[in-house]
């Protein structure tokens, strides 16, 4: 209800992957050509919103190397699912780029929460894939942005690997891209496509136990 008029629910896409896969650049074709009003409430919008001091926030790396920010990410995730469940609610569509993994210095099962909170919502689930070398290639490209990036000595930085091993267990998805196939425009569609479709991925994930 909004206003005390019934609304239509909005749609909810959750794009999930490495740093540099490629996500926002679907998020701002998703932007650009969906119709409708698609809020973006990703992972780089949310740190803008987050206290310097405990930055990177859901963007921090696989590797449990901050555990005194850990302990602030179960609620940091619920708060942006709960906001993004809420838009819904509210009959707006929203996209969101993520890199959910459980490579924390003890498993903290925050996905599972997060689909527990889009219960009864239209989500997607989209899986976001890229090969490492392709990613490492755009690292080197934008590594005055502060990306851990390959040298001669060390071409696959373990932060990299990492990522690449963490961030698609256990991947369980409504739908698969890989950004080194297929153009953010094309992967849009893919998606699109998949919005006429029943959702199940958060559904299954949220039968997962709780931490």
């Amino acid at each position: 209800m909004v206003g005390g008029c019934r609304v239509e629910l909005g749609q909810i896409i959750v794009l999930n992957g490495a740093p540099r896969s490629g996500k926002s650049s679907i998020v701002q074709v998703i932007q650009e050509t969906f119709d409708g009003a698609w809020m973006n409430l990703g992972v780089d919008v949310y740190a803008r919103i987050t206290p310097p001091s405990y930055r990177p926030g859901i963007g921090l790396r696989p590797g449990g190397e901050r555990p005194d920010l850990e302990i602030y990410l179960p609620q940091f995730y619920a708060a942006l699912y709960e906001s993004i469940a809420a838009h819904s609610r509210a009959g707006l569509n929203v996209v969101a780029d993520v890199g959910h993994h459980d490579a924390y210095s003890k498993p903290l099962n925050i996905l599972a929460d997060c689909a527990r909170r889009l219960a009864g919502l239209p989500a997607l689930f989209v899986g976001v894939r890229c090969p490492i070398e392709v990613i490492l290639e755009r690292r080197a490209q934008t590594s005055a942005e502060g990306y851990v990036t390959g040298s001669r000595d060390d071409p696959a930085p373990l932060p990299v690997r990492l990522w690449q091993e963490a961030v698609h267990k256990p991947g369980l998805y409504d739908l698969e891209v890989d950004t080194s196939q297929l153009s953010p425009a094309r992967c849009a569609q893919a998606i699109l496509q998949q919005l006429g479709t029943q959702p199940t991925a958060f559904q299954r994930l949220a039968q997962s136990p709780a931490s």
